[in-house]
């Protein structure tokens, strides 16, 4: 049986799948046609092609899960959206609310060699802007604390900012604005009850951040 063409259409939904299944997510049709903005019948017919083709299978209550060659493919659009979004940032001084929607059009048209190209003049980086792994070449992630979601921090305890999970730009413009970029100093002072909005200092200033908003970035201990 000759191995199906992989279409632009095929590497959004295995890489929307990755996400989904990196944050701890299930990857239900439901849950894939959300992230991806389109009907869920059409979510549903293009999993089962991806189904067939052998890039995901079904687990039962777990929603779908990716096979080696649907990981391959997913963790290859990863490192070039991941790749494009660092240089659009670090090369061309694009803001980093900006370089999402950008490397979403891009990550299709770049070839091997210009992936290789960006990488190395970026120096092989293991982390893209928003704090979140970029794929070596072949596929490995480079290792980082689990961390936990800003809600689940202790009040007065001190934390560095690893990783902001909210992509699109006006989220990205406001946590920007407050200076929630990946590696600042955070410190939940009060938290209200009840999925309330938490007081947070940030290198040294306090701002109100909703939980909702809070619950999209991901912190990591100080360490003594």
């Amino acid at each position: 049986m000759s191995t199906p063409e992989i279409t632009s259409a095929h590497q959004d939904y295995l890489k929307t799948i990755y996400m989904l299944l990196s944050r701890g997510q299930e990857a239900s049709n439901s849950a894939i046609a959300q992230a991806l903005g389109v009907a869920p019948a059409s979510a549903t017919n293009m999993v089962k092609r991806l189904a067939e083709a052998g890039l995901i299978e079904h687990v039962p209550y777990r929603g779908v899960q990716l096979t080696p060659a649907g990981q391959q493919v997913a963790l290859e659009m990863v490192r070039h959206h991941r790749l494009i979004e660092l240089f659009l940032h670090d090369v061309l001084e694009m803001s980093w609310d900006q370089v999402h929607v950008e490397a979403e059009r891009l990550e299709h048209a770049i070839s091997e060699e210009v992936e290789e190209a960006i990488a190395r003049k970026l120096g092989y980086p293991t982390f893209d802007p928003h704090g979140d792994p970029i794929p070596d070449r072949h596929g490995r992630l480079a290792a980082a604390d689990a961390g936990l979601p800003l809600t689940a921090l202790e009040p007065g305890c001190p934390a560095r900012l690893a990783r902001v999970h909210a992509q699109d730009g006006e989220r990205l413009r406001y946590l920007g604005e407050l200076g929630l970029y990946p590696g600042a100093q955070v410190t939940v002072l009060e938290r209200a009850p009840f999925r309330g909005p938490l007081l947070v200092a940030v290198n040294g200033m306090s701002h109100m951040l909703a939980f909702d908003l809070a619950a999209e970035l991901s912190v990591e201990m100080n360490h003594a």
